[in-house]
């Protein structure tokens, strides 16, 4: 069986680095059948659209899960891999995802190996991202697969078939950047089959700082949307509870010397908000838009 395999990019105002995720794709061994790149304005893609005829153009409203949607509505492959506008897939990425995926049918979520990951540090640069994938050696059995608890939204692949059966989509009321947004659509679609991490898939996150969401909105979204989706019943509070714990003493602990590249006082003034907002019963995802 030969399964049509599609590439899905939401993105906005990061045209550059978009340029060089796509152009790292051009290398796949197993090259996509399709690419789907989703964005709200002609400046979020450059001139892609007039040197890429190939490449389905979407455009929609702001919103990572409206963007990722507009994707899922728009493929009509079997796989559809999410990548982030800064993620840079190695080589055999594609051909191991497709080869895992059809020997476990029972794989309704897979999610790659991120070997470098920009978004816990200062960022990654697309020079310093391509000599990492040039110097990892991979793993031993590049096919290798294990049970994990959710997909990360950088790099994770669904098996449409059965987002189609179930109507599962990213949920449009976390807004913008979407804090957990992908452990709340994969951990729906893992109901329905295996979420697996692949040891041969692998990959670099760049996380590029430029039109990351503010501090503020996020710090409010480490609080709001993990309670918010532990009431879902997409993440259990043995971890919501955790999380939002972890983020608010790390915000707190940094902000008295925090890296040039994080606003960890306007984090930390978000986590507060929305502790109080959740004594007072008004926390939701939804707030930040009125931050």
């Amino acid at each position: 069986m030969t399964l049509r395999l599609a590439v899905g990019i939401a993105t906005r105002n990061r045209p550059g680095i978009l340029a060089e995720t796509i152009a790292e794709l051009a290398r796949q061994t197993r090259a996509p059948d399709a690419i789907l790149i989703c964005h709200v304005g002609p400046e979020d893609v450059g001139d892609l659209p007039a040197t890429r005829p190939d490449i389905v153009f979407l455009a929609t409203t702001p919103g990572l899960p409206r963007q990722r949607n507009a994707i899922l509505e728009a493929t009509d492959a079997d796989i559809l891999l999410f990548l982030d506008d800064d993620f840079l897939a190695a080589a055999e990425y594609l051909a191991v995802l497709e080869r895992v995926m059809e020997a476990h049918p029972d794989c309704v979520v897979a999610t790659g190996t991120v070997i470098a990951d920009g978004a816990k540090g200062p960022g990654i640069s697309v020079e310093q991202g391509r000599a990492l994938l040039a110097a990892d050696t991979g793993p031993a059995d590049p096919l290798a697969a294990a049970p994990h608890f959710n997909g990360y939204g950088c790099n994770m692949a669904v098996r449409m078939r059965v987002v189609r059966q179930t109507g599962i989509r990213v949920d449009e009321a976390l807004p913008l950047y979407a804090w957990y947004e992908d452990i709340d659509f994969t951990r729906a679609l893992g109901r329905h089959g295996a979420i697996l991490r692949l040891a041969g898939a692998r990959g670099v996150h760049l996380g590029v700082k430029q039109a990351r969401t503010p501090g503020l909105r996020l710090g409010y979204s480490q609080i709001a949307n993990p309670v918010y989706l532990a009431r879902k019943g997409t993440f259990p509070w043995s971890h919501a509870i955790p999380s939002a714990a972890r983020h608010t003493l790390i915000n707190a602990v940094r902000s008295l010397a925090p890296e040039p590249y994080v606003d960890r006082f306007g984090r930390l003034r978000g986590n507060l908000l929305a502790l109080w907002d959740l004594l007072r019963g008004r926390a939701a995802p939804a707030r930040v838009l009125e931050l």
